[in-house]
């Protein structure tokens, strides 16, 4: 579990959101309240008493320029996880990463440079989890575009936006 000043950088991706609307209608339990879709480039990131504007230009140095479009198109499904791959943000992660190598993404559990992914359904039971998983498959392919990456930071309230970084040419 998180704790509170533990940052993340994220895509938000709102076209993704009805997959997060159906896996809660499946399994509420599934679907963490009042966290958007996203897919997680770098968490944990810094702690946020580390987290300044020196850090916030040496990401912005890293990123690419430019929009990212990205194109929703598999689910993938462990036990109760339900994720859908979203391969065109792989390239930012591994510079985000590469810019603060001393942040492993998850504490290593998933290696060094782990695929992208928006999380669908997280601890469901493998029953609903496979109802989610086809659910989400019949809403697939979404098409968007990732304009901007958010630092984020985790509060007593919940995850709070620290900076906007746009991806603009």
């Amino acid at each position: 579990m998180a704790q509170q000043g533990t940052t993340a950088l994220l895509a938000v991706v709102p076209a993704a959101e009805p997959l997060l609307e159906l896996a809660a209608e499946v399994d509420a339990r599934a679907v963490r309240p009042r966290v958007p879709a996203h897919a997680t480039l770098l968490y944990p990131w810094l702690p946020a008493d580390r987290l300044g504007a020196p850090e916030l230009k040496r990401l912005r140095a890293a990123l690419p320029v430019g929009p990212v479009a990205i194109r929703l198109t598999d689910v993938e499904r462990t036990g109760g996880f339900v994720s859908v791959p979203v391969p065109e943000l792989a390239a930012p992660a591994s510079a985000a990463r590469a810019a603060f190598p001393a942040q492993i993404p998850y504490g290593g559990r998933f290696g060094q440079d782990p695929p992208v992914h928006v999380t669908v359904a997280l601890d469901a039971d493998p029953e609903h989890a496979e109802e989610i998983a086809r659910r989400a498959a019949a809403h697939l392919p979404i098409t968007a575009e990732i304009s901007a990456l958010h630092a984020v930071v985790l509060t007593a309230t919940g995850w709070q936006l620290l900076a906007e970084l746009p991806l603009a040419p």
